[in-house]
């Protein structure tokens, strides 16, 4: 065989070798799924917010040297109730100090630098739905801070027809419906975390 044939070989195996050096110097981008991990983690760890009024719940407010405007008060479902001398006042969605602050602002002009306080003595507002197939639908009480996965097994958990990994919850938000996905099947194996969000009152978790 001549140099002129010879020539192409040369070449070819110049190639074959410089390759693995081409691979070790430039390394395959690192998967990781730790990002996803860590966003729950954080989630999880997120200071407790303030307590805010809901319907269903019961407010007692006592005002300073005046029984009679001493009073346990229910919520209404729209979130308002009604106070003597001042009438109908929105609670809902307030903090117990917001709400004594609106009130003793409206009272000011019947009682002169009133002295009250405002508590929640009952919380029944604070409850969210799992529906469809799971083991034990229905109403459940949110008195802690509750994953997806935890109200999942609240519920009993997904019976064997679920299509586990097609999980859906509803939030209702400022007037606007919030769907976020629960891909079971994936999170029980560790993956998709991030979807392992924290329940908030009034949310629907559906389970087909």
């Amino acid at each position: 065989m001549n140099a002129k044939h010879l020539r192409p070989l040369v070449l070819i195996l110049i190639l074959l070798s410089a390759s693995p050096a081409v691979a070790q110097d430039t390394p395959p981008a690192p998967v990781s799924v730790a990002p996803a991990a860590a966003v729950a983690v954080l989630d999880l760890h997120h200071q407790t917010p303030p307590y805010r009024i809901g319907p269903g719940d019961v407010l007692n407010i006592a005002v300073w040297k005046d029984e009679a405007l001493t009073q346990q008060l229910p919520v209404l479902p729209d979130g308002t109730l009604h106070f003597p001398l001042v009438g109908k006042l929105q609670a809902g969605g307030k903090t117990a100090e917001e709400f004594q602050t609106t009130l003793e602002t409206r009272i000011t002009r019947y009682v002169p630098d009133p002295v009250l306080s405002v508590s929640v003595v009952q919380v029944n507002s604070m409850v969210f739905y799992v529906i469809g197939r799971v083991n034990a639908p229905g109403r459940q009480v949110l008195n802690a801070n509750v994953t997806a996965l935890q109200a999942l097994a609240m519920a009993g958990g997904p019976n064997p027809f679920a299509k586990r990994n097609k999980i859906k919850i509803f939030r209702e938000e400022e007037d606007q419906t919030l769907i976020f996905d629960f891909p079971y099947s994936d999170i029980a194996k560790g993956y998709r975390l991030e979807h392992n969000i924290l329940m908030k009152r009034g949310d629907v978790m559906v389970v087909p």
